[in-house]
């Protein structure tokens, strides 16, 4: 995810029934469904950039106009070309370039596709890489999580190799260990913010550390306030207030820095396909405005909860 700096007040609270913003027509591959979609990136206007995993694409819906999705990256069967897509999980916007990077996960590698009309392929930028997650620091270097290696590693772009910033020492549920990072969130102090799937944890890595810190669950999975089930998308406002999407708990939770347990925001009603209900939320954003945005994977949309 993009470091995009929200204010959101430490008291707000959002409507509980979501409003569908994409998808929502049941699973499928017209341009009007999803199949279904993983990450996403939320741009300054709210246009709403998804990761069609089971599609291999990537799909635009402008801000309130759900008539004019359109594909804008991929859509042309499963495969390794460069005008192809295997598996994304998770993209973002470089605004210098006017780009998608999206994590083409099947096909380990890390692409850049222009956003100017008429361009039909993409170009290779890391490849060799089990990747997942993607966040972007304001100095453009590229932060991507490897969930085979479980470690997460920050890129200059144009380069190969990276840094490592989080992880490292293989997998385990040590406080220097990772197992199965999944989605990203890099702050302005350039501290990252990892989904530590099977620990059931998000870690936080200060700039330069060489362990992390947990700043959400760590106290095994389970539904309890204290705990965490299988966490994905992920995102931190600027009052250091972490949102974190808990895949098996069907809800989003809010945990403010320090806070030994969270508190529900949206969801947690069970498994359904009501409008205050997900079935595995995937993705987590915000727009400009603090209205909450979640990738409701299993239900095949993408819901809005406008911030009250």
């Amino acid at each position: 995810m993009f470091s995009l700096l929200v204010n959101i007040p430490g008291n707000a609270k959002w409507a509980q029934n979501g409003v569908t913003i994409a998808g929502g027509n049941g699973q499928g591959g017209a341009t009007n469904q999803l199949n279904p979609p993983y990450g996403f990136f939320v741009d300054d206007d709210q246009t709403v950039v998804i990761a069609d995993y089971g599609n291999h694409r990537i799909m635009q819906w402008k801000n309130g106009d759900t008539t004019n999705e359109q594909v804008v990256a991929g859509g042309n069967g499963r495969g390794n070309g460069l005008h192809q897509l295997q598996y994304p999980t998770d993209l973002l916007i470089d605004k210098e370039t006017d780009s998608l990077i999206i994590c083409d996960r099947e096909n380990q590698r890390v692409v850049r596709w222009s956003r100017r009309s008429g361009a039909t392929q993409g170009e290779i930028l890391i490849d060799n890489i089990n990747c997942w997650g993607l966040a972007m620091d304001d100095q453009r270097n590229l932060y991507v999580s490897d969930y085979e290696k479980h470690e997460v590693r920050r890129y200059q772009l144009g380069e190969n190799i990276g840094t490592r910033v989080a992880g490292s020492n293989g997998e385990g549920n040590g406080v220097n260990q990772l197992n199965y990072p999944t989605y990203l969130f890099v702050d302005r102090d350039h501290s990252v913010y990892v989904s530590d799937y099977l620990n059931h944890r998000v870690m936080k890595w200060n700039k330069g550390a060489k362990e992390g810190i947990v700043v959400a669950g760590g106290q095994g999975q389970g539904s309890a306030l204290t705990q965490l089930s299988y966490p994905l998308g992920l995102f931190v406002d600027t009052l250091g207030t972490l949102y974190v999407a808990e895949s098996l708990n069907d809800r989003v939770m809010r945990w403010t820095q320090g806070a030994k347990q969270g508190t529900v925001i949206a969801g947690g009603n069970g498994r359904g396909t009501g409008a205050n209900q997900f079935n595995y939320p995937y993705g987590l954003s915000f727009d400009r405005y603090g209205n909450l945005y979640v990738v409701d994977c299993e239900n095949h949309r993408v819901q809005r909860f406008s911030i009250e």
